[in-house]
């Protein structure tokens, strides 16, 4: 009787394991990827505003520019305390909150009627909410969720914005061209609202929440609790990083990608290619397509991570990315020509496959605090966004043409590639102070 009745319990064990084969952090990982696409309507806008908002309201290119700027820094500098809040309160109330306040700001900007409106709703709402979509939530849910296979899921969750943009870019565009630019901003602020529910109801904060471990754990991790002054930890975080070498190499580096990327291409590519007699649709499918190579080379670059080392991939991306945009100014024409599509490829593939080496080098310096570290770093990515942003609006408005920005730009990611092989590595404990 005691051997039959120890036999059933010996072959209970393994069942549990056996019904659920994909552990429950690749479905925290795709409501996250979901999220930050829906979330992305917003990221696809500001290149598509330039012309029609100077057009109806006879605003400078500078003044719209300043803007795009200040929604630009204000995403990168609320990142890091965004990544403290949700230590402090949870991933799930943190992105909710955020996407309440991005679909409030665009909503808002229907009614504007001076340029202080738009630095408001724009600027402010909106890059105040979308700071706490930033990538420092990509990282955390990284972090939490995973111990194994962290360089392709942060590339994944990464290539989400560009999905967005490639799924909204197109239908913003036809949206401003066949009707106004007001109907696009509703749109964005309904699609914002739409993945409230889905983060409400299904987005975990911890895997003990589950009664899971981090996916490739060895060991069960409790939650921690919830961690009181998240303003205090993030500068006190950020003060504690800025005595090492390793974090202004980084932010560096980043600032440059944000110049060259959101600042640059993002914001300023579809009214370029406007100068040059293409189409506004045109152009915003040009930049669509950039989304689909974003997608292929951000989750091929996650995967590059988990093998080789991050310092010199960073360096080959920003060199390969500094010679595309000095061929640019050469490529720009009234249609869509072959080189310019081998650019729109070659351009796609790089396009942020620089977060994946730069948030494993985050946690390879700085440990536990790498996802606020990332918040600092990638705060810096957006500066150089916000000035490039600004000062490609005054170029424009001072020289007739974008030529000067794409030449410096393409300058600037060669130093880039030259700081990325100075970092060092890390040699025990934190990273070695300046």
């Amino acid at each position: 009787m005691t051997q039959t009745s120890e036999a059933p319990a010996v072959v209970e064990q393994p069942s549990k394991p056996n019904r659920r084969r994909v552990h429950r952090a690749w479905f925290v990982a795709a409501v996250t990827f979901v999220t930050i696409i829906g979330a992305a309507a917003f990221r696809s806008v500001p290149g598509l505003l330039i012309d029609p908002l100077h057009d109806e309201f006879d605003w400078s290119r500078g003044t719209i520019g300043a803007a795009v700027s200040v929604n630009l820094a204000l995403y990168g500098l609320t990142a890091p305390f965004a990544a403290a809040l949700m230590d402090r309160f949870g991933i799930r109330r943190v992105v909710a909150v955020a996407l309440t306040v991005i679909a409030l700001g665009s909503g808002l900007t229907v009614w504007m009627t001076a340029a202080w409106q738009l630095m408001l709703c724009w600027g402010l709402l909106v890059g105040l909410g979308s700071g706490s979509m930033a990538l420092a939530f990509a990282a955390t849910v990284t972090n939490r969720w995973f111990t194994e296979r962290r360089g392709l899921v942060s590339g994944i969750l990464t290539a989400a914005s560009a999905s967005g943009q490639l799924i909204f870019l197109p239908l913003l565009s036809w949206i401003i061209d066949r009707y106004d630019w007001r109907p696009a901003a509703v749109t964005v602020a309904l699609a914002a609202l739409a993945v409230v529910p889905f983060v409400w109801l299904l987005l975990h904060d911890h895997p003990a929440d589950v009664g899971q471990k981090p996916y490739g754990a060895t060991e069960f991790v409790p939650k921690p609790a919830p961690v009181t002054g998240a303003a205090r930890r993030a500068v006190s975080v950020l003060f504690s990083a800025a005595r090492t070498g390793p974090f202004w190499l980084l932010a560096g580096t980043f600032a440059i990608c944000g110049a060259s990327t959101n600042g640059l291409i993002q914001t300023h590519f579809v009214p370029a290619s406007h100068d040059h007699g293409m189409p506004i649709t045109a152009a915003a499918s040009l930049l669509a397509v950039i989304g689909i190579f974003d997608v292929v080379g951000t989750i091929a670059s996650g995967w590059f991570t988990d093998r080789f080392d991050a310092r010199r991939l960073l360096a080959v991306y920003y060199a390969l990315r500094g010679v595309s945009l000095l061929f640019l100014p050469l490529l720009l024409a009234p249609s869509v020509h072959p080189p310019m599509i081998f650019f729109i490829v070659f351009y796609g593939l790089d396009w942020v496959a620089t977060v994946p080496p730069t948030l494993a080098l985050c946690r390879e310096q700085y440990g536990e605090d790498s996802a606020i570290v990332f918040g600092w770093v990638l705060a810096s990515h957006q500066v150089g966004a916000a000035l490039v942003a600004f000062l490609g609006g005054v170029a424009r408005d001072t020289f007739g043409s974008y030529d000067v920005v794409w030449y410096a730009s393409g300058a600037l990611c060669a130093v880039a590639a030259l700081m990325a092989l100075v970092i060092r590595r890390r040699s025990g404990g934190l990273a070695a102070t300046v």
